[in-house]
């Protein structure tokens, strides 16, 4: 008999220990083979003034398993809390997060029958990197951070997914039409790796019509790639028009080490009345079987919970009239699972995990580094300035030197001087753009800048920010003005 794989399980917050218990019961009585290492993680972990969310050994569990079951967790609301989704998919370099989004029609309510589509989240970069500052009394900022080995990673992922599971397309969403630098760059990669994948159709398409596309006609897409955020927002949008979020499970996968989860949250108010659907994390832990190599298990676990929605054993959630034959609650519709394991469905079509890769997509070619030249030609200042745009102009041309000049100053990203617009509204800071002239085939150095905010504090004026300007091979790598 094979030896059991160790698995670290955390039983999280709210509906988590119910729908844990539930999820294991089944697979458990499937076959899987697992040595369970169970940590405490969520809410406890907070109010005992842990603010990661994590027992601080929970760490040594997961760098010796490598594979991580958690239930959902409830994360307090500010406060300086921070998720410990993303402190996990982060420390551990969990890069790529997978959401299969498909409907169980006719036995569960949608309105896109034929949907089939796999959400393949960049997972460590943009919004997400959670870098916020305050600047002044009006203005809050979050980075967005887009890095070029991070976007390769989760393009070339997306393409072997695809590949390895007969996909036949890859489509991309992105806002470079806005984000010329950031999004500009994720859509840039996913063209270049794209042409390496001449036996998988491949399309972009911005991301608010991309989402109007998903959302009216989903049967359209495949496998969508996308940056942090938009994964986020659409992957739940998809996963509730197929039928639930309840329904949907997550892979969170790098190179060395998985977690897989439920997307959906800890919804503490279904607590302790065994009413919460387990199915969201029994389809993570499918994926997770898959990834430990007992696919056998997961086919045939996964077809009996299809055999059980197909008989209409539903919980409250997705249960319909006229639909659903029995309303059931948590444990029941685990003990149903499980009364039908070694059955297929016979309408929804069953799963074959035969041909299921043993192990995590991650090949890829060594990240290359471009040696661009890249010089220093300015800096955008910001500065905290509550006067007329005009005074600030003033007060700062003067100390323009070392052959910068004072080229724009705009305010939440529309310039404003020169030749700004009386109609334009600003708030309290404003980028102040000192620039070597452009085209002049010069740069400047850190000591030059450092010289130009000396001058700036002695004129009386305060800077909050400051952002170097560089030029790749010659090419702006920061964006104008909106109007400059």
């Amino acid at each position: 008999m094979a030896s059991a794989t160790p698995i670290t399980v955390a039983y999280g917050d709210g509906i988590g220990p119910e729908i844990m218990e539930a999820t294991l019961h089944i697979i458990e009585e499937a076959g899987a083979r697992l040595e369970k290492h169970v940590i405490e993680i969520g809410e406890k972990q907070y109010l005992k003034g842990n603010m990661a969310g994590i027992e601080p050994n929970a760490f040594e569990s997961l760098r010796s398993t490598r594979v991580f079951l958690k239930a959902p967790i409830t994360t307090p609301q500010g406060g300086g809390f921070k998720s410990l989704n993303v402190t996990t998919r982060k420390a551990f370099g969990l890069y790529a997060n997978i959401r299969p989004c498909l409907s169980y029609d006719p036995f569960i309510r949608t309105k896109h029958p034929k949907m089939d589509v796999v959400i393949v989240r960049e997972n460590e970069e943009d919004l997400y990197a959670g870098i916020e500052h305050r600047h002044t009394i009006d203005v809050m900022q979050c980075l967005k951070l887009i890095s070029r080995p991070g976007t390769e990673k989760i393009v070339r992922y997306a393409f072997e997914y695809a590949r390895a599971y007969g996909r036949k397309k890859v489509t991309c969403f992105t806002k470079d039409n806005i984000m010329k630098l950031t999004d500009g760059l994720f859509h840039k990669i996913f063209d270049e790796i794209a042409a390496e994948y001449k036996d998988i159709e491949n399309e972009h398409w911005i991301v608010d019509i991309g989402a109007a596309k998903l959302a009216d006609t989903p049967e359209a897409f495949d496998v969508v790639v996308m940056p942090n955020l938009y994964g986020d927002i659409l992957s739940d949008v998809a996963a509730q028009i197929a039928g639930s979020v309840g329904l949907a499970g997550s892979a969170n996968i790098g190179d060395g080490c998985a977690m897989f989860e439920a997307i959906h949250g800890s919804a503490p108010r279904r607590a302790g009345q065994n009413l919460a659907n387990p199915s969201g994390l029994f389809l993570g832990a499918i994926q997770m079987l898959v990834h430990i190599g007992q696919a056998e298990i997961a086919e045939l676990a996964h077809n009996a919970w299809l055999k059980t929605i197909e008989d209409g054993v539903h919980t409250y959630d997705i249960f319909k009239e006229g639909v659903s034959k029995e309303k059931v609650g948590t444990k029941e519709f685990a003990k149903a699972v499980v009364a039908r394991l070694g059955k297929k469905p016979e309408i929804l079509r069953s799963v074959n995990y035969s041909n299921a890769p043993k192990r995590p997509l991650t090949t890829r070619p060594p990240y290359v580094r471009s040696s661009e030249k890249r010089e220093l030609v300015g800096a955008d200042v910001f500065i905290a300035w509550t006067d007329k745009i005009d005074a600030l102009a003033a007060k700062l041309q003067p100390l323009a030197a070392d052959g910068m000049v004072l080229e724009m100053i705009s305010n939440r990203g529309m310039k404003v001087w020169p030749d700004g617009f009386a109609e334009t509204f600003t708030v309290d800071v404003s980028r102040c753009r000192f620039a070597i002239p452009e085209g002049s085939g010069k740069s400047t150095t850190h000591d030059a800048i450092l010289a130009l905010l000396s001058r700036i504090t002695k004129a009386g004026a305060e800077f909050v920010k400051l952002e170097g300007l560089y030029n790749f091979d010659g090419k702006p790598g920061f964006s104008r003005g909106q109007g400059q």
